[in-house]
Parts: C-alpha cells; structure tokens; sequence
C-alpha cells in the first residue's frame, strides 16, 4: 500500500486528488496540508473532499502530513512547491510535482531534489497530453524544415503564468526534434512592423477567458497543407488522475527526475 499526502486538500484540486486516492487500488490517503490559518484546518480531509471520513485531519504542517506517507503530491505555487520540496528532501520522501510556471532556477532546485529522492516533475499531467507530446515529436522530425510551427494555447481568465507551461513544453519538443535551441528561436510577441517570419522561429500565442480549462493547437504549416494536433481539456480530473497514477507508478523507485512519459512508458 503506498501512503499519500496531499497538499491543498481544501481546494478543488486537493479534494479530488483526495477522493481520486481513496478510489485507487494499492493506495491510501496518510496526510493532508493546507495553509496556515486556513478555515478548514483541523477538520476531516474526506469530509472536506466529499468522499466520506477517512480519519485524517488537514494540517498546516507538511512535515506531520509525511510523518506516515511515501510521497506528497503537489499542486500549488512555484515558491511553495519548492519549500516543500525541501521537506520532502530532507524526510527522503517521493513527489510528484503537477505545480505550474516555475521559473528555471526553481526547476533546477527540483532537479538536486531528485539527486536524494523520486520526483515525478512534469508540466502536465494529462495522460492525453503526455500522449500528444510523444506524438510532436514523431511529427516534427518527419515534417522537418519545410513546415511553420505555430503554437496557441487557451486558458481561464484566473490563470497566472503565460504561456503555459504545457505549450512551453511542446514547444521544446518540437525545437529539440529539429535541433533548435527553444529559448533562441521561440516567439512571444509580434506587433506592428516586425518583419517577415523566420524559418526557425516557433510562434507561441496565448489566450485567456472565462472558464476554460486548457487547450493547446501545434500547428504545422506548410505549402498548401497544415497539420492541426489540439488538445482540450473538459475539465481538471485529468490533471488530478494522472497525479494519482504517477503515485501508483512512483512507488519504490530510486531517486531520480521522473516525468509522465516514464509514467506512461513512453520513452
């Protein structure tokens, strides 16, 4: 049986990660974190969550939600994911990190975490788009040099961090498979007099409105055809689910960096 614990387990995340564990074979809710001064401290996590008393209280203290669990999973701002990556390093505890818009110094500190300890790091967890970023890949070094990529992504209103960390990543795959350097040749802006498009560049455009969940379009354009590969998110379980199986999966492992294609097995 492998022991999670939770963070943000008042939230809607937490509560259907909470709810996602309890339903899941082989796992089993230890601990749930929220912030200090949170209204719902003390209290019974399932409670909360919607899925019946499980006899675990919601903490403002990570390391008394670990004292019994095998890995933490955590979704919830990059300067608090990292304080508790800290945690999780010095206990030796495994994490799964669904956290986005960390900056590179932050991913770095992640990355010497994984030196001590198994952490599943990834810029989503979808298994549909894990599935897409495979598929980039294979589409990028087959089209080659004659197709423009443009990428667009869509989310709510409420949304942080632009673009998302999700489109930064395709982007990278795509730059990789054609042996370009992403930070170099990526395009976040064009206004007025910019000139014509580069052979190298990948476009990166970004919407936000209303309440939705997340959507990203790679579009490969070439001389009279174009290839449209879209992802759509219906609604915030898919995160929550692939969180739960990369538990499942983390379980045992020696330390090291994970991301969902090894999750998935498609690496």
């Amino acid at each position: 049986m492998i022991k999670v614990a939770i963070t943000g387990a008042a939230g809607r995340m937490g509560g259907r990660i909470i709810t996602l564990v309890t339903e899941a074979a082989g796992l089993e809710v230890a601990g749930a974190v929220e912030m200090a001064g949170h209204a719902k401290l003390g209290e019974d996590a399932g409670y909360v969550a919607g899925c019946g008393n499980l006899g675990i209280a919601i903490t403002d203290s990570l390391e008394q939600a670990l004292a019994d669990a095998d890995v933490l999973i955590d979704f919830t701002w990059p300067e608090v994911t990292i304080a508790n990556a800290a945690v999780c390093e010095k206990l030796k505890k495994a994490m799964i990190v669904g956290t986005t818009g960390l900056n590179q110094e932050q991913r770095n500190i992640i990355t010497r975490v994984a030196e001590s300890t198994p952490v599943v790091f990834a810029p989503n967890m979808s298994v549909g788009v894990n599935v897409c970023f495979k598929v980039l890949k294979d589409i990028a070094k087959t089209l080659g040099e004659g197709f423009d990529v443009e990428i667009v992504e869509l989310h709510h209103n409420k949304k942080k961090d632009s673009p998302s960390g999700t489109a930064v990543r395709m982007g990278e795959i795509v730059a990789d498979a054609l042996d370009r350097d992403y930070d170099q040749v990526a395009n976040y802006h064009r206004e007025g007099m910019c000139g014509e498009r580069t052979k190298e560049e990948i476009g990166m455009q970004t919407v936000r409105g209303g309440d939705i969940v997340g959507e990203h379009t790679v579009y490969f354009i070439g001389m009279g055809e174009r290839i449209e590969l879209t992802h759509r998110a219906m609604n915030r379980d898919m995160f929550a689910r692939g969180a739960v199986r990369a538990a499942g999966w983390l379980g045992g492992k020696d330390a090291g960096l994970y991301d969902m294609q090894d999750v998935l097995g498609l690496k």
